[in-house]
């Protein structure tokens, strides 16, 4: 483990990893804490939980058609002419938001609809310029594993730091803050050197774009049923925290699930593994389902906080796996939508999770809930085991480019696994 601690810290003192890593999680703030901003802000103007979870919605589903359809731009046309330009419009929409208010409710619907269609594809673009930063494949892969990593924390940070917005000043002001923090995020990265000099590998034109690939579609379906069952599992944990009459309850289990993935990432991160990733999705995956099965047993709250964390052990290196086999299957010049699409995949399964259970809890209790993540589990398995034969195939298997300064030709997509060679593309 302290050879993998040595590992994190050499790429955080390689030449802008620190800038870039940082920028880019700070850039994805607004999204992250998006939904519990915009449900504070609704309530507090007097708005009902269904309005709240209906503009929420809208944010959601607008975020899930932009971040694929931003991700090929900056394929295109580069990361400033697209990643800056996003960040500020979509900033601008939550602005309009705070200034409007629900009084005029179609203005308030086309405010969250802006600012989610119009988030940039910060994630995908970071993991489009490890490469040129890092160089190596083992740094890569670290790199991944250290980015599922910072996600989880940001994604636990991010809303208590809202709430603090909130209790300080007002929900507005939250709304504000945060989109400001956001831009400044995404300045960073956009002013930065890899940034400014990465450029997309050659692509052919098709309109399927990324999609054009079964391998990357194999991952994506199984991608969805992870994100519905961690979707499921907010909804359950709110729900097995009002059976025990404390709302506290929650927090605690939303902690455990976050600590989880933080002890499993950083852990996968530390060490360096041999064979195909695909191989070793699978069984990350089936490990991730047998976490979330036994959550469905609820019991008390020292087991149950307990076993969400368990449950979260293998979230990060799954997350952190999936990215690699990302750069297996995407088409060349794709890298930065490709990416973006697992992004929306995961988020579209998260929401479907959310909407599954909340009936699941009216049918059948809190267990029933807690269930429908250990179904989502076992159907990402179940995809990954029946599409073994199309994920065998990459879409090419060169080693990572590593990007020459002032190279037009950043962009690898290739194999990033110990045994392919390194070299930049032909």
């Amino acid at each position: 483990m302290a050879e993998g601690t040595a590992g994190y810290r050499d790429i955080l003192k390689a030449p802008h990893a620190a800038r870039l890593l940082t920028g880019t999680l700070v850039g994805r703030l607004p999204n992250a804490t998006a939904p519990v901003a915009i449900v504070l802000f609704t309530r507090a103007e007097g708005g009902s939980y269904s309005l709240a979870g209906g503009l929420a919605a809208v944010y959601g589903i607008a975020t899930a058609i932009g971040q694929p359809l931003l991700g090929r731009a900056v394929d295109l046309h580069g990361q400033p002419r697209v990643q800056f330009p996003a960040a500020v419009v979509s900033a601008l929409g939550m602005v309009l938001l705070a200034a409007v208010g629900i009084g005029a409710l179609p203005l308030a619907y086309a405010a969250v609809a802006v600012a989610g269609v119009f988030t940039p594809p910060l994630e995908g673009g970071l993991r489009a310029l490890w490469p040129g930063v890092l160089g190596r494949e083992d740094r890569v892969h670290r790199a991944y594993a250290m980015d599922a990593v910072a996600q989880e924390v940001m994604f636990t940070v991010g809303p208590l730091l809202v709430t603090l917005l909130v209790s300080l000043w007002s929900a507005a002001a939250a709304l504000l803050v945060i989109n400001v923090i956001g831009v400044i995020g995404a300045l960073s990265v956009v002013l930065s050197e890899p940034s400014r000099g990465w450029r997309s590998a050659p692509r052919e034109a098709h309109w399927l774009g990324a999609l054009r690939s079964p391998g990357l579609l194999a991952l994506l379906g199984a991608l969805f049923f992870v994100g519905l069952a961690l979707g499921s599992i907010t909804v359950a944990a709110i729900a097995y925290a009002d059976d025990h009459g404390q709302e506290s309850v929650y927090g605690w289990l939303m902690a455990a699930l976050g600590l989880g993935a933080l002890i499993g990432g950083t852990a996968y991160g530390a060490r360096q593994w041999a064979g195909a990733p695909e191989r070793r999705l699978r069984a990350i995956v089936a490990l991730l389902a047998l976490g979330y099965l036994p959550l469905a047993l609820t019991p008390g709250v020292v087991a149950m906080t307990a076993l969400a964390a368990l449950s979260g052990v293998f979230l990060a290196p799954a997350i952190a796996c999936a990215f690699i086999v990302v750069d297996r299957h995407a088409p060349r010049g794709t890298v930065t939508e490709s990416f973006s699409w697992l992004v929306t995949t995961f988020g579209v399964g998260a929401a479907v999770g959310t909407a599954v259970a909340g009936p699941a809890v009216e049918l059948g209790g809190t267990s029933w809930s807690f269930a429908v993540a250990g179904a989502g589990g076992i159907a990402a398995f179940l995809v990954l085991m029946t599409t073994q034969r199309v994920l065998a195939v990459p879409a090419r298997s060169k080693g990572i480019a590593v990007a020459i300064p002032g190279s037009s030709e950043n962009d690898r997509n290739g194999a990033a696994e110990p045994g392919f060679s390194s070299g930049r593309e032909a």
